[in-house]
């Protein structure tokens, strides 16, 4: 017998979702679940990590420790506005971890209530738990990156969708999921929100479609509204981000997103061996939970909610595993996080199965899973955490050399770096090429500037004549006007 989505999902919007009573389950297993993954991220990963370079683009938008970066033409400005509570008025990064920290935790446990009366409390406290353990979800909860906020929009927005009928918290919840995913990445927002439009405009939800199209708008204004200031129009904004991107198109990046899941973050060009199975096992079995997901809905006649799930996540991983040429993992948090609660569905009925054998597999190969991630995040934080503080570490011999604010950097890693030193930016070419090497030389005659050069590496024509000393694996040409230089 074929089970019609559209009809089961327009039976499931008539139905008003039960009302909590003192018998029926409470929500604080989502709670609990929530403040697990802020605790695990603030023990795993720490606030002591530094800033990354994409982060520093954005906190730098806001902050006062250092002038703007160049705000390239991919970024939305939602990251920034989201830090700024805390980095408009703080440099150090302590606080930005914990305030972020604590906020993914809270945006965790909104996105899951989302929906309850869809599917039971333990399917969707076990949902958070598989996808707040993921090692990529827990190192980027506490940064300023924009895809896990988008995951969250996208988990919130799509489980309200089904209940939009129902009443205004639904409607309120659709709204604000969809914002907060336009707000962060537009262009993702229109991905994921493909099969609501789809599933919207074949049932006529008028009102759900008009509430959604409304979100990602209020979401997307100050981006588009950008392109046509900043960017030379939309249609030249996104030619610019696809150029960025190694230029939109048919590409398998399947195979990368299965090498980076051993601890990269980002895999451009991506080369060498997969990584161990024991990372990449559950990436794997991803598919074979879906399809059983599936089944699992069906029987229990509640096929429609867990079809928007799996419809909306592969148009959200669709682009990052089949239109760009690299790969890095946190692009697919949104299909994860859509992923999690029918994956979390099937486990629950694998683990109430009338076969011990059947239990006592699921249970070990959770645990292995669990142990992996854990493990991996507590290696790519550690490794991160040294990275950053080499830039640091170049930062504080640049002020040694006599190169502080007001000042310029250029050359490799220098967008990091200028941060770290409280300088200013600027490169020649390249996806954030904003001057000229007139300008350059021109500013090396008023202020303190420097190019940082990979060791071995010629410097640029003009710093060939400045004083020039090697720190980690940079060497650092400065001249400092005044200095005798």
């Amino acid at each position: 017998m074929t089970v019609s989505v559209h009809a089961t999902l327009g039976t499931a919007s008539r139905a008003r979702p039960p009302r909590t009573s003192p018998g029926a389950p409470a929500v604080w297993p989502l709670a609990a679940v929530a403040a697990a993954f802020t605790l695990a991220q603030l023990l795993l990963v720490g606030t002591g990590l530094g800033l990354g370079w994409d982060e520093t683009v954005y906190v730098s938008q806001v902050g006062r420790h250092a002038p703007a970066a160049f705000f390239s033409a991919p970024r939305a400005r939602g990251v920034s506005l989201l830090v700024a509570p805390v980095a408009a008025w703080s440099s150090s990064t302590a606080p930005l971890r914990l305030y972020l920290a604590l906020l993914s935790g809270l945006a965790l446990f909104w996105a899951l209530r989302a929906w309850r009366g869809l599917f039971p409390v333990r399917v969707l406290a076990l949902a958070g738990g598989l996808f707040a353990s993921l090692w990529v979800t827990l190192f980027y909860g506490p940064q300023a990156m924009p895809n896990l906020w988008v995951a969250l929009g996208a988990l919130a927005a799509v489980g309200c969708f089904p209940r939009a009928r129902t009443g205004r918290t639904a409607l309120w919840g659709l709204a604000g999921g969809a914002a907060l995913m336009a707000w962060m990445r537009p262009v993702d927002a229109v991905w994921v929100t493909l099969p609501l439009f789809a599933v919207g405009l074949a049932r006529r939800r008028w009102r759900a479609l008009l509430v959604l199209a409304a979100g990602l708008a209020a979401g997307a204004v100050e981006w588009v509204a950008e392109a046509y200031t900043s960017y030379g129009g939309l249609a030249r904004r996104l030619a610019d981000g696809s150029a960025i991107q190694g230029g939109l198109g048919l590409h398998l990046a399947v195979v990368d997103q299965l090498r980076a899941l051993g601890g990269r973050t980002l895999c451009r060009p991506c080369a060498g061996a997969l990584p161990h199975p024991v990372y990449t096992f559950w990436w794997c079995a991803l598919p074979l939970l879906a399809a059983l997901a599936a089944a699992v809905a069906v029987r229990a006649r509640r096929p429609a909610a867990t079809a928007l799930l799996l419809g909306c996540a592969a148009t959200a991983a669709f682009p990052y595993l089949f239109l760009i040429g690299y790969a890095a993992p946190r692009f697919l948090l949104p299909a994860y996080a859509l992923l999690a609660v029918p994956v979390a569905d099937a486990l629950a009925r694998l683990l109430t199965s009338r076969r011990p054998a059947v239990r006592a597999l699921v249970c070990a190969a959770l645990a292995v899973h669990l142990g992996a991630q854990l493990t991996l995040v507590h290696r790519v934080a550690g490794s991160h955490t040294r990275a950053r503080a080499a830039w640091a570490r170049t930062a504080a011999e640049l002020h040694r050399r006599g190169v502080g604010p007001p000042c310029l950097l250029t050359g490799h890693e220098a967008i990091p770096v200028a941060y770290a030193a409280g300088c200013a930016s600027a490169a020649t070419a390249g996806h954030n090429a904003n001057t000229t090497r007139e300008a350059i030389t021109r500013a090396a005659r008023r202020i303190p500037v420097a190019a940082l050069v990979p060791a071995g590496a010629a410097p640029p024509g003009y710093a060939r004549g400045w004083p020039s000393t090697a720190v980690g694996t940079v060497r650092l040409y400065y001249v400092v006007p005044g200095a005798g230089v």
